[in-house]
């Protein structure tokens, strides 16, 4: 497709932590025309967009959980930020031609059935439209890595690592899932944990594919650290003897040798000391020729005002998809990932 010579017409899916931030960047921009909302819950149908995002003006746009009512506005592109994809959401945008830009655990895709893979490939060719996942990490910090290992005239690994204190992340379902304050010795729990970040392995591929590594198969390893004492969090508690640290990564192989890493270095709570010290932000490693190493950090501007910091990594979630949308929409019809878009880049604030 090309970009039309006119604001892209966007409808924003959900408004919940991450939504949100996108359909106040939304708004924002001259080059982006907000048509739709939708609301995944019953009390925000009818609350006006600007409600939703936080923005000081009236937008005029009315959130709604009537699909049709969305399409029938012929929007470009959707920024679709739920916590997980939803495959007939997906194709029904898709085939009524909205290209999608998704926060919602999609890279390539891998981690969906072959079915279901199946149905969004049919689904772009007959809407003629794109489908394209990034966000933090899994998203902006493979980004870094693949562009850094443009300084190698040989690439052995790239490791990419999410090492933080996830405390400032206030969801209890999220974080029980990928293991805090459960019993360590809890059977399954390391493949659940696998499956909950499976999305990691589909980045790892993605990186495998830019440097041209045929990957034989993936594995998973993990960690966990219990807590030396009780923390309460305020949304969740983390009693001593439970899980306070999780250290993993999902790792791509050619035979014997390790090329992809994607992973994490994760606590919870003050009773904890991880295998590795925490690094507060995204490390991202490339080892080869030369070996290449940086650490992102999220930090707030000097005018932040929020309480805590929850909010900054909400933006650094959000911005990366909704940011990619002209890319997206002037990409060919398909599944297309980071390493297929130009640079996605943010605008000047005059």
């Amino acid at each position: 497709m090309t970009t039309p010579d006119r604001p892209l017409r966007v409808i924003q899916w959900t408004t919940g932590n991450i939504g949100r931030r996108s359909l106040h960047a939304i708004i924002g921009r001259d080059d982006m025309e907000l048509v739709g909302v939708y609301a995944h819950g019953p009390d925000k149908v009818g609350v006006d967009a600007a409600e939703l995002a936080g923005w000081p003006e009236l937008t005029g746009v009315a959130a709604t959980n009537d699909v049709e009512a969305l399409l029938a506005q012929r929007p470009d592109a959707c920024c679709y930020n739920p916590l997980w994809p939803d495959i007939d959401e997906l194709t029904r945008l898709l085939e009524a031609g909205v290209n999608v830009c998704s926060s919602a655990a999609w890279i390539t895709g891998g981690k969906q059935s072959p079915a279901d893979l199946d149905r969004i490939r049919k689904a772009c060719a007959t809407g003629n439209s794109t489908i394209f996942g990034s966000g933090a990490h899994p998203g902006m910090s493979n980004m870094v890595g693949m562009v850094l290992s443009g300084a190698c005239e040989r690439v052995d690994e790239i490791r990419i690592t999410e090492s933080v204190d996830c405390s400032t992340y206030e969801s209890a379902g999220t974080q029980t899932a990928m293991g805090f304050s459960q019993d360590p010795a809890t059977p399954g729990l390391a493949e659940s944990v696998r499956r909950e970040s499976e999305v990691f392995a589909e980045s790892a591929a993605m990186m495998a594919d830019a440097i041209g590594a045929d990957l034989d198969r993936m594995t998973f390893d993990v960690t966990f650290t219990a807590a030396t004492g009780d923390s309460d969090l305020g949304f969740m508690q983390i009693p001593e003897g439970t899980v306070a640290g999780v250290h993993g990564y999902h790792r791509g192989w050619v035979g014997e040798k390790n090329v992809v890493s994607v992973g994490f270095n994760w606590i919870m709570g003050e009773h904890v000391t991880p295998p590795k010290p925490l690094e507060h932000g995204h490390v991202i490693q490339v080892f080869g020729l030369p070996n290449m190493r940086t650490v992102l950090h999220c930090l707030p501007p000097k005018d932040w005002t929020e309480p805590g910091f929850m909010g900054l990594g909400m933006i650094y979630t959000a911005l990366p998809v909704t940011n990619a949308v002209p890319a997206v929409v002037a990409a060919p019809p398909g599944i297309v990932t980071l390493k297929d878009l130009p640079p996605v880049t943010g605008r000047v604030a005059i």
